[in-house]
């Protein structure tokens, strides 16, 4: 039975609702008038606070997903458009993954790093390592990190993630610091959530995979994966550890897209439903190839058109939920799916343990690779590309570090007050790296998108303090003003 509050998997993702819901959704996706009002209702509205939105439930948003009426999917795509203007502008937030070890003792049938693949050396970071590999990455310019691991208690306990975590927070090489760590690490318990929590973490990521329970049954076959319930459980146990910011995301290709659409805004609905605070972030990943993964024997497979239209609807149904696609797109896709609602992308990512200290921005390592990376460009020239499109890379983690997370900062999104910091925040760390960083090319054509764009801060004050900061960094040398 369906129950969005039950603390039970299989009542809040219940299979019997998805189905329900696939049906209402394909009997009323020509119901043009039900479809205008659905748009309607999840337009923004100017209120007395601000511009708020009511989002959309999962069977709602799943009527526009069925919809293949030309005219309706450009409504929708622009409807994401002007959603994502109002609460995250044209700012987009940088970050990139480090891998820490590929020792994993499951059998998901999808990802190179399970137990029976023999291709792979398996590697495990030392602590030295870890630090190597931090400054590697200061040293292109990322502020902000999503750490992984496969799941193996015996090589990669919580002692050693939490120890990695220390390391990472401990390195200041140059001007540079990792003022943010995600953390995307297996299903476990409440206990060791709060160790996360204590040790400093941002947000806590983890993939479903598949919600439908059946195929996530087949697709981990054996292992501690092999646990749907405890798996879809996480997020609630994280959030009981006093984790507030939590990750979801699907897998799209392993199975029917429209079926996990519905599954990860059920997810979604729950954690607001029972917590009072949805997801944080949704990601986006779409099955790569792979060390004995082809995933051309995955039949579910998306092309592009649908993959961007999944992202436009959810922009639309969680209209406050910052989402995330990773280098595991190709630069093309991107640039397309970028003004429909992505808000960070990953730049210059390796997906292999140790992919980043001593190798050059050209050099890839393929022994460990998690996943084929398809944009394969350097962070100075992502940035480089994000501010020719009229984008603001931003390498901000100023909410998490000034406490605006969990419900206090979507209670500030939800009235558009987010943007009074985040927007001279962007253009601050934009700043930095710029100076610290920056191909000469880049720093040219930031100076100029920073001089324009600092003019856009309404506030009086709060921008001639954002000037007064943005010259002590390009003069003084200082680091790390926020708002």
């Amino acid at each position: 039975m369906y129950d969005v509050k039950s603390m039970k998997a299989e009542d809040f993702i219940n299979h019997e609702e998805i189905l329900e819901t696939l049906e209402y959704a394909e009997k009323n996706k020509d119901n043009i008038e039900l479809i205008e009002q659905i748009l309607e209702k999840a337009s923004p509205k100017k209120t007395g606070r601000g511009v708020e939105c009511a989002g959309l439930s999962h069977r709602e948003a799943s009527v526009l997903l069925a919809c293949d009426n030309p005219e309706i999917t450009e409504k929708i795509f622009a409807l994401a458009r002007e959603i994502k203007q109002a609460f995250y502008g044209d700012r987009i937030v940088m970050f990139a993954p480090l891998y820490l070890s590929n020792y994993c003792v499951n059998k998901c049938v999808y990802c190179p790093y399970h137990i029976q693949n023999k291709e792979i050396p398996r590697k495990k970071l030392t602590q030295e390592e870890v630090k190597q590999e931090v400054i590697a990455l200061q040293d292109m310019g990322h502020k902000r990190l999503a750490i992984e691991a496969g799941e193996d208690p015996v090589n990669n306990p919580i002692e050693y993630i939490l120890d990695c975590i220390k390391t990472i927070y401990s390195i200041k090489h140059k001007n540079g610091a990792i003022r943010r760590v995600n953390v995307n690490i297996a299903a476990t318990t409440v206990e060791n959530y709060k160790k996360l929590k204590d040790a400093g973490i941002g947000t806590y990521i983890l993939f479903q995979e598949t919600y439908h329970k059946d195929s996530y049954e087949v697709l981990h076959p054996a292992g501690p994966k092999h646990n749907y319930a405890y798996h879809t459980e996480a997020m609630d146990r994280a959030m009981e550890g006093g984790i507030d910011d939590v990750g979801l995301g699907v897998l799209f290709g392993l199975d029917k897209y429209k079926y996990e659409f519905a599954g990860l805004l059920m997810h979604a609905e729950h954690l607001e439903a029972v917590h009072g605070v949805g997801p944080h972030t949704i990601s986006v990943p779409r099955l790569k190839r792979a060390s004995d993964i082809d995933p051309s024997t995955f039949d579910n497979g998306i092309d592009d058109d649908i993959f961007a239209k999944i992202i436009a609807c959810i922009r639309i149904a969680v209209p406050y939920t910052g989402m995330i696609i990773s280098t595991r797109e190709s630069e093309e896709c991107r640039h397309k799916v970028l003004e429909l609602g992505i808000s960070q992308i990953s730049g210059g990512s390796r997906t292999s343990v140790g992919g980043y200290a001593g190798y050059s921005s050209e050099e890839r390592p393929h022994d460990t690779e998690q996943f084929d990376v398809s944009d394969q460009r350097s962070l100075d020239e992502v940035v480089n590309w994000l501010m020719k499109g009229g984008y603001i890379p931003s390498f901000c983690t100023a909410c998490y570090r000034e406490g605006r997370t969990g419900d206090r900062f979507m209670a500030l999104c939800k009235v558009g007050q987010i943007q009074n910091c985040c927007h001279p925040n962007a253009l601050m760390t934009l700043q930095e790296f710029l100076c610290d960083y920056a191909s000469p090319e880049t720093k040219k054509i930031g100076e100029e998108l920073i001089a324009k764009e600092i003019q856009k801060v309404p506030d009086e004050k709060r921008r001639a303090r954002a000037i007064q900061y943005l010259e002590s960094i390009k003069n003084s040398g200082e680091r790390d003003f926020r708002f």
